[in-house]
């Protein structure tokens, strides 16, 4: 999606349009479950948006299920085997990817191989960061026409079967601005991110979070 039309749009309006599309993607009594990924960095409130657009699909009477990347994490030992506050190590070794297809991606792909393709069994989380353990949550089934919402940094990129990507783009300098100081040392993993990847150019939907009051927005082709 390449030099995207941005116009001004409320949260509540972003919402609504999001969630019909969203519920366009499969019919509710059908065998897919659309998995929609909500890219950006935690300063720009992909979690936010991730929990409106449950409410609205839930309104709509489809199945939400929100997956935060954040309980994704791989162990203390890996995360950190370069330090507390390396970048490369947060951009491409944090995130327990493999996991993510594993237990979240795959089982929502009817035509899935290795047994787990089309079963709509998930783990909603995986590891508590804070204990540095499994968080040993019980699966979850989605049932036909469930959504999956999953939300967090460095998602496009990484060849995920999606179905629906939006990102939340910040500039560097709001970026900057709305990153808490400690989480500084982060900054050129995202801005990596952006010269790899391109995420606003990669994304169906970019969002400009700029302004948490007044984003804008423009939609590619999905």
């Amino acid at each position: 999606m390449a030099r995207v039309r941005l116009e001004p749009i409320t949260w509540d309006r972003l919402t609504d349009t999001l969630a019909d599309r969203i519920a366009a993607l499969a019919p509710a009594d059908g065998g897919a479950w659309p998995r929609i990924g909500i890219d950006g960095a935690p300063a720009a409130g992909t979690g936010d948006l991730a929990r409106r657009l449950a409410e609205a699909l839930r309104v709509r009477g489809r199945s939400p299920q929100v997956v935060d990347t954040e309980d994704f994490l791989r162990p203390a030992s890996l995360r950190f085997e370069y330090g507390h506050r390396d970048p490369e190590s947060y951009y491409d070794g944090w995130f327990d990817t493999g996991a993510l297809w594993r237990e979240v991606l795959g089982p929502l792909d009817p035509g899935g191989t290795g047994g787990t393709g089309g079963t709509g069994r998930i783990l909603p989380d995986l590891w508590d960061a804070a204990a540095d353990r499994a968080t040993r949550s019980p699966y979850v089934r989605l049932p036909p026409g469930g959504v999956l919402l999953l939300h967090g940094p460095f998602l496009l990129g990484q060849w995920f079967p999606l179905d629906l990507t939006v990102h939340l783009a910040l500039t560097p300098g709001s970026l900057r601005r709305r990153t808490p100081p400690d989480e500084h040392w982060t900054l050129p993993a995202f801005a990596r991110y952006a010269e790899e990847v391109a995420p606003q150019a990669a994304a169906d939907v970019l969002v400009r979070a700029d302004d948490p009051r007044r984003p804008a927005w423009g939609a590619g082709g999905a």
